[in-house]
């Protein structure tokens, strides 16, 4: 209770709000945060010490799933053996309706991760705090039951599907076209050998020395050898980000 209140005064505009939505979260039975969402301007450590303090205001063996302070009301559901979804509302707010919300928040919650496994919560956060985020819009409830945010989030696997195919083939042209500029360069390394070779031996003719004392071998075919493909390297760094 000392915790929060060390926190009523920076709940003062809270208490102002009238019938909102302030966050949507699951935590596990300590308070701990797993993935958790704000609706009103709420720093990091604001929503970690609500949830931190929650636990502390349930009264063991009670049958309620609604806890108040003076400020603020806690609505909470068991999901799995070691954690909560919870909903941090204003005291104005209609109860039975966030009660629905709550019940659709955690049915959400087990269709995106397992509910037993708290590292798969975590792992699959962002996934979840999209689906707050298609529940509640700016602290109010949206028009949408589980089977319009099942198929919306399904339309969104989709899409991510269709960019990834499209990061993919992206990679593949970049590895193609970086095949065609090392083969093209290797064929511009074989004709100017072969320049090199001619120029050399008519050299050699006209001094009666070997092919290689025209100077040709020393001076531009051997450097072009051993000269790492710059066209490739230019390529490579300038691949596309995702």
């Amino acid at each position: 209770m000392n915790e929060m209140r060390c926190l009523e005064p920076e709940l003062k505009l809270i208490q102002d709000s009238e019938e909102v939505i302030l966050a949507s979260s699951i935590c596990t039975k300590t308070g701990k945060a797993l993935a958790s969402r704000q609706f009103v301007e709420m720093p990091r450590t604001r929503i970690e010490g609500l949830l931190a303090s929650f636990p502390k205001l349930m009264v063991p063996g009670q049958q309620h799933t609604t806890v108040e302070t003076d400020t603020i009301r806690y609505l909470y559901q068991p999901i799995g053996e070691e954690m909560y979804a919870v909903l941090i509302t204003t005291r104005q707010n209609n109860i039975v309706q966030d009660m629905d919300t709550l019940h659709l928040m955690a049915r959400a919650v087990s269709d995106i991760c397992d509910v037993t496994d708290q590292q798969d919560v975590v792992l699959r956060g962002f996934d979840i705090i999209l689906a707050f985020d298609e529940i509640i819009t700016q602290g109010y409830r949206d028009n949408v039951d589980l089977a319009k945010l099942r198929m919306i989030t399904e339309m969104e696997s989709q899409e991510e599907k269709i960019q990834e195919i499209i990061e993919n083939n992206k990679q593949r042209e970049a590895k193609q076209e970086l095949k065609r500029q090392a083969k093209m360069f290797d064929q511009q390394r074989r004709e100017a050998a072969k320049r090199g070779m001619g120029e050399s031996s008519m050299g050699g003719m006209g001094s009666s020395g070997s092919i290689l004392g025209g100077g040709r071998m020393g001076g531009s075919y051997e450097p072009l050898l051993s000269r790492e493909p710059e066209p490739v390297r230019s390529f490579a760094s300038a691949s596309p980000t995702r």
